[in-house]
């Protein structure tokens, strides 16, 4: 499918025919890997329905045997996740409601499942209606009904029920402080769980005694599934006591909401009931699936590498740390391979995957991938044939409307044409700016999948 909008344009700012051609060959494998990670594929991939006989990874239900069956979740990813599973059971589901991102709802079709609007990054009072219809539906639930849930990466913001005393502007403004010190998703998620009436295995503690089967779309590096959207249907490891020390070590405990601080001060004295743990019996009917992850479109990109004709490395999909000290690191690699061919030798193509974060110093508008890019252009400076791109599998880097970035060789000498300092722009945190200036962003639109992201060299 094609994805980037702009290829046009992208193209049309190569300076030589080498760095075309990077360019050409980099953005046919963004779209591979976005279209390997679809959510329809992906479900599709893992459910089947054949002669009564539900099939779920390794799994087989008898579909007759339940009494009810009912569909729950929320994410990026989960309405077309719903679309597929109704395409799969039809008129064998019962009812159930989805939350996804406001403005996306119209984007999907279902006639069994409710499609509910909330907010992302940030959760709004979409987000505390959709996880109380979702935990009302799984309350009523009862043994011999079978409860499938849809979750995808987003799913912490569009599924927010903070606990009593907590207010959602609190909760928001404890979200922002934690995106905004450059805490990981995993210390993000911890402190989530304990502020919140549905993460943390909550969800499943809800719909015990039913049968409960997620079906996951990581957006987290490595899969852990406690992490993902905050683990709704998994045993949470982590305790108040850790959600306290997140904020201690970001040095943010003073300033966090003051409600936001007293549960988290409850739960460490032992006043307010932990999240439930591994072996409690909530977990006994639960079944947790992974769909599709990082490494999927990872290698989806690479294969289309390959395709083109180049000598490909596929390097990892746990790439984390600071988004522009992993800049330098893609650089460094572009660099190496023009001067030794190593780790794998010209016309190559190396495929990077994960999840980078961005402390914010400065006050400018950007996405990590876009500060993956730039910090990359400065270290590519004149290697012709040399192209990095850094994408959100998404199609939404940090808060702006694209993507993700591209550069080559020559990005540094086109923004000095254009009295750009890259350096400055990377200082204040404003990538988004200086790529709009040079007509380097990357567009896609909302792509209705997650699952981090994804960073490719081309050598030529």
């Amino acid at each position: 499918m094609v994805w980037v909008k702009n290829r046009r344009e992208l193209l049309g700012n190569a300076t030589s025919s080498l760095n075309r051609k990077a360019r050409e060959v980099a953005l046919k494998a963004v779209e591979a890997a976005i279209d390997a990670v679809d959510p329809r594929r992906a479900v599709k991939s893992k459910v089947s329905l054949s002669d009564g006989t539900l099939k779920v990874g390794d799994l087989s239900f008898n579909l007759s045997s339940f009494k009810k069956v009912i569909v729950v979740g929320g994410g990026k990813a989960s309405g077309s996740m719903a679309e597929a599973l109704e395409e799969i059971l039809g008129f064998h589901i019962d009812g159930g409601v989805v939350v996804v991102p406001r403005g996306t709802k119209d984007n999907y079709k279902t006639r069994r499942v409710e499609l509910q609007e909330a907010g992302h990054p940030v959760p709004d009072e979409g987000s505390v209606r959709g996880a109380a219809r979702i935990l009302e539906l799984a309350g009523q639930a009862e043994e011999g009904d079978l409860v499938i849930c849809l979750i995808s990466g987003g799913g912490s913001s569009l599924m927010s029920m903070p606990k009593t005393g907590v207010s959602l502007a609190d909760k928001r403004a404890m979200t922002k402080m934690l995106l905004r010190c450059g805490a990981t998703i995993n210390e993000i998620n911890t402190v989530r769980k304990h502020i919140s009436m549905f993460k943390g295995g909550q969800l499943a503690e809800a719909a015990y005694p039913a049968t409960l089967i997620s079906l996951i779309l990581s957006d987290v590096v490595g899969d852990p599934l406690e992490v993902i959207a905050s683990g709704p249907t998994v045993p949470d490891p982590t305790t108040y006591r850790d959600a306290a020390r997140v904020l201690k070590h970001y040095e943010i405990w003073d300033e966090a909401p003051k409600s936001i601080k007293n549960v988290l001060m409850d739960g460490v004295s032992g006043r307010i009931r932990e999240t439930p743990k591994p072996g409690e019996p909530a977990f006994r009917r639960v079944h947790n699936i992974i769909v599709g992850n990082n490494r999927i479109a990872s290698l989806a990109a690479k294969s289309e590498l390959q395709r083109s004709g180049l000598n490909t490395l596929f390097l990892t999909s746990f790439m984390e740390g600071e988004a522009r000290e992993v800049g330098i690191m893609l650089a460094a690699l572009a660099r190496e391979v023009g001067a030794s061919g190593s780790p794998v030798p010209k016309p190559c193509g190396i495929v990077v995957g994960g999840e980078t974060t961005v402390t914010v110093t400065g006050d400018g508008i950007g996405g990590r991938n876009q500060e993956i890019a730039l910090s990359s252009a400065l270290k590519i400076a004149g290697l012709n044939g040399t192209v990095i791109i850094s994408f959100s599998t998404d199609g939404v880097d940090g808060p702006t409307n694209a993507a993700g970035a591209i550069v080559d060789g020559s990005t540094i000498a086109r923004s000095r044409k254009l009295r750009l300092n890259a350096v400055e722009y990377l200082r204040n945190n404003d990538s988004y700016s200086f790529f709009s200036k040079l007509g380097d962003l990357i567009f896609t639109g909302p792509t209705g999948t997650n699952v981090n992201d994804v960073s490719v060299i081309v050598c030529i």
